[in-house]
């Protein structure tokens, strides 16, 4: 028993050793602080023309290294997303060249992207994706709001959090602080700069303005459906209050004469 005893203060010992050393410690970040988006809350609604500038901000920044594959084209006219008109849509997708066949003969051809298509990916694959970002393969950024914990509220955070590394904290050559994520350094460069797009409708491009409005995007492209699901679990509420309002009078009055 006497043995059993010490391996087991061992064992804890070992453990908390474990938890407290610097491998684990490295692994801690900074906690993202909860921004009030539009589209929070049982009636919130995302903003229409944030979701056209962070269409923008995805499409001449972050779409040089991230795809966005379970997003079509043709979604961008949806209701409930950026709205754009079947014409832009179209004007949009013929930006992008697809890979498309066989043909009669066989052969793979290409064409310009139709709204049927999705997103093209930046990179033939991911072997080739990882050659391009120093062994690094950039995600996907089709659900990243709801890959990440924090969603929409990290995303934001990381990508304003980019800082110079406080004094003891060494970085080695192609890695860059941020205190969001975790150990403090990421192999992402800092890809939003003051003025590095220019807005159609004219406003500041900020950091915080071009963060804010790619985070909104990329939580519709997560979740497109977002806005019809909250409709629709209003409709459900409505209704069982309702519901429930005519069952409880019509066991009143099936009762009311009953002693």
């Amino acid at each position: 028993m006497k043995n059993l005893t010490l391996k087991t203060l061992a064992a804890s010992a070992v453990l908390v050793a474990g938890l407290l050393s610097p491998a684990h410690a490295a692994g801690d970040a900074k906690h993202p602080e909860a921004m009030d988006w539009s589209f929070n809350g049982p009636t919130g609604t995302f903003d229409r023309n944030a979701l056209r500038r962070g269409f923008q901000v995805y499409k001449e920044v972050c779409a040089s290294c991230h795809g966005l594959s379970q997003v079509s084209f043709r979604n961008l006219s949806q209701d409930g997303g950026p709205e754009f008109s079947e014409a832009e849509v179209k004007a949009i997708a013929a930006e992008y060249t697809v890979e498309d066949g066989p043909d009669s003969y066989g052969d793979m051809f290409e064409r310009p992207a139709l709204p049927k298509d999705r997103f093209v990916e930046p990179y033939p694959n991911e072997n080739a994706g990882r050659a391009a970002n120093g062994g690094a393969y950039p995600p996907d950024l089709s659900l990243i709001t709801k890959a990440r914990s924090g969603g929409a509220d990290y995303i934001h955070a990381l990508l304003t959090g980019y800082s110079e590394a406080p004094e003891g904290v060494e970085m080695r050559p192609g890695l860059y602080y941020n205190p969001y994520m975790p150990g403090g350094k990421i192999a992402m460069p800092s890809p939003l700069l003051e003025d590095i797009i220019e807005y159609g409708d004219g406003t500041p491009a900020t950091i915080e303005q071009m963060s804010s409005d790619v985070v909104q995007f990329l939580t519709w492209a997560a979740e497109p459906e977002l806005e019809a699901r909250k409709r629709t679990g209003i409709m459900v509420l409505i209704y069982l209050t309702i519901f429930a309002g005519l069952m409880y009078f019509s066991m009143r009055k099936i009762w009311a004469d009953q002693h």
